[in-house]
């Protein structure tokens, strides 16, 4: 079975949080290259000139075939792969980060360090929310107004997410299924709304879709 594409919902995105008085701000960006990638970096840096550290890392690729990070002069181990090892462990991809620490004068320790670099990470991305990618057939489905609260309520109960809605003179629900199921949904949803509902099925396309696991900071390759 293959893994789900899963990334972070918005193309760019930033987290801060003090720990200790340390300022931790993380920045994030959807990437598909390292160009861009590193281009991001460059110019997250270039803008918190000041911060005693710009940690970074990314990772790219269906199969992380690109995995890059640097602790910018904290402790060997203790900034850059605690932070590759969040998106790793929570299957994101195509996604760099730059974790900016303005010290606040208590340091942490590398313990402390692997934390608070690993934990601002997670919380970034926990915020930021996180979506799967999913190849599925693009369903259009119009309706009456007062169809509408029904058929969204039948949608939500078999767990068919509606990406788009629009209002004229009726209603019209952008639904994405699954090539294999498309036929047994039109019945479905037909037989719902006792025929009261028009469909027209589309092309293959590739959709984002809430994706609801919790994001976890765990470290456990590391020390």
């Amino acid at each position: 079975m293959t893994a789900p594409y899963i990334t972070i919902a918005q193309s760019e995105y930033t987290y801060e949080q003090v720990i200790k008085k340390s300022r931790f701000i993380v920045s994030l960006m959807r990437v598909t290259d390292e160009a861009a990638a590193k281009a991001f970096i460059e110019r997250i840096s270039q803008a918190n000139r000041k911060a005693n550290h710009n940690v970074w890392t990314y990772l790219l690729g269906d199969r992380d075939e690109i995995q890059r990070y640097s602790d910018d002069g904290e402790p060997a181990g203790t900034a850059g792969v605690p932070m590759l090892e969040v998106l790793k462990n929570n299957g994101i991809h195509d996604v760099v980060a730059v974790q900016t620490r303005y010290f606040g004068g208590i340091k942490l320790g590398a313990g402390g360090l692997i934390r608070a670099y690993a934990g601002t990470m997670a919380s970034a991305v926990a915020t930021v929310g996180l979506v799967q990618r999913i190849e599925r057939r693009q369903l259009t489905l119009t309706i009456e107004y007062a169809q509408y609260e029904p058929l969204k309520y039948w949608l939500e109960s078999q767990a068919y997410p509606i990406l788009d809605t629009e209002y004229a003179t009726g209603v019209t629900l952008t639904v994405p299924v699954n090539t294999e199921l498309v036929a047994d949904f039109v019945q479905a949803v037909t037989d719902h709304l006792q025929g009261k509902v028009t469909v027209e099925v589309g092309a293959v396309d590739l959709f984002e879709i809430p994706y609801d696991k919790a994001v976890t900071a765990k470290t456990s390759s590391l020390k």
